[in-house]
């Protein structure tokens, strides 16, 4: 509409300056004809000017009309492309919801799992901390290793042995070896304070306490598991603590060799299973060859049937010899019987006829003739 109005005061414009300029050429003379004649091109400027004008409206609404349909639908497409965008953005945004609420759930389950390892942290600590209840970790653990590895038939729990004494598993091994004593140690005091010693001073006292506890358990179960007659001649050092037995072996070698030349063989959870397999192969071994003396003596006992069934089969061959004997002497005898018969016969045939004063007198009644 603004562009219409400006449109029709251009024109105006345009008229009135015309009039002007007709005005300024009008000569002085005629003045009365020019004023008609004036009137009359007005009249026709305003005619032309009014079909000028209308036909300008017409052809401003076509192309308002036409702009204002462009406009609806570039406006229609515009709303569409952002109702899409938005569709599409609550979608990405309740996918992206989702997955954070499923990873918030997962994060939740974490932090109660971390809660609930904390909550075993600390009672794991509370039994470590009192001796009683870490020699039955300890016990527990040898426990559970030895019964997943060996049959039953392999090891004896707080197996009794002389002197009074218990062992915490007996490995039963045939002679040799004979049977093994496994006994839980864990110095865990001494190798905590060897772990936190603050300084130089309390490390060297924390390294004697060590040392110390280690040669007393390794001396315990040298003086009361390894029992000539009744055990091997070399026992086990069950540390239930990797932690501990690689210290151990890392800044207390000469404390292993004192162990090896006590005979008493210290040995951590991984070792151990390594241990207990290698005695679970000699027990296999063991069966094997108990099988195999087994399968000897059967063996033995089949060949001494298959003698005794040989001898037997060569007395029944000897009674079928004699049988057969005795039948080619009855076919013998029944030949020799069957030639007399009939040489008995051939006599018969050829023998003469009987003399009439022999025969049998008539019976009476009967012809003479006769």
């Amino acid at each position: 509409m603004e562009l219409q109005a400006l449109l029709i005061g251009a024109l105006g414009l345009a008229l009135g300056a015309l009039v002007a300029l007709l005005l300024l050429r009008r000569p002085s003379g005629g003045r009365g004809d020019d004023t008609a004649e004036l009137e009359a091109r007005l009249r026709q400027l305003a005619e032309s000017q009014a079909a000028t004008q209308a036909q300008t409206a017409e052809a401003l609404r076509g192309q308002e009309r036409a702009l204002a349909e462009a406009l609806d639908a570039r406006f229609g497409d515009f709303a569409k492309k952002v109702g899409d965008r938005l569709q599409e953005g609550a979608q990405a945004q309740g996918t992206t919801l989702g997955e954070l609420r499923e990873r918030l759930a997962v994060i939740d389950k974490a932090q109660q799992n971390i809660t609930q390892l904390s909550t075993q942290v600390v009672g794991l600590q509370d039994i470590l901390s009192n001796k009683q209840a870490r020699g039955a970790f300890g016990e527990v653990q040898l426990h559970d290793l030895v019964t997943s590895i060996l049959p039953p038939s392999a090891y004896a729990f707080q197996a009794a042995l002389p002197g009074n004494v218990r062992v915490d598993c007996l490995l039963l091994l045939p002679n040799p070896p004979g049977s093994i004593a496994i006994d839980s140690k864990f110095p865990l005091e001494s190798y905590r304070a060897l772990r936190d010693a603050p300084d130089d001073a309390g490390r060297q006292a924390a390294v004697r306490s060590f040392r110390q506890d280690v040669r007393n358990h390794v001396k315990a179960i040298r003086d009361k598991y390894i029992v000539p007659g009744e055990t091997a001649e070399s026992a086990l050092l069950f540390l239930p603590s990797e932690a501990v037995y690689a210290e151990l072996h890392a800044n207390f070698s000469e404390l292993v060799e004192e162990s090896y030349r006590a005979r008493v063989w210290i040995v951590s959870p991984t070792t151990l299973m390594a241990t207990l397999n290698t005695v679970r192969a000699v027990l296999k071994d063991v069966r094997m060859r108990e099988q195999a003396g087994l399968i000897q003596a059967e063996v033995q006992r089949l060949l001494e049937d298959v003698k005794r069934l040989d001898e037997r089969a060569g007395r029944l061959q000897k009674h079928f010899d004699q049988a057969t004997n005795d039948l080619r002497e009855i076919r013998i005898s029944t030949e020799k019987v069957t030639k007399r018969g009939e040489r008995i016969e051939e006599v018969q045939v050829e023998a003469v006829e009987p003399d009439a004063a022999l025969a049998p007198a008539p019976l009476p009644g009967q012809r003479a003739a006769e």
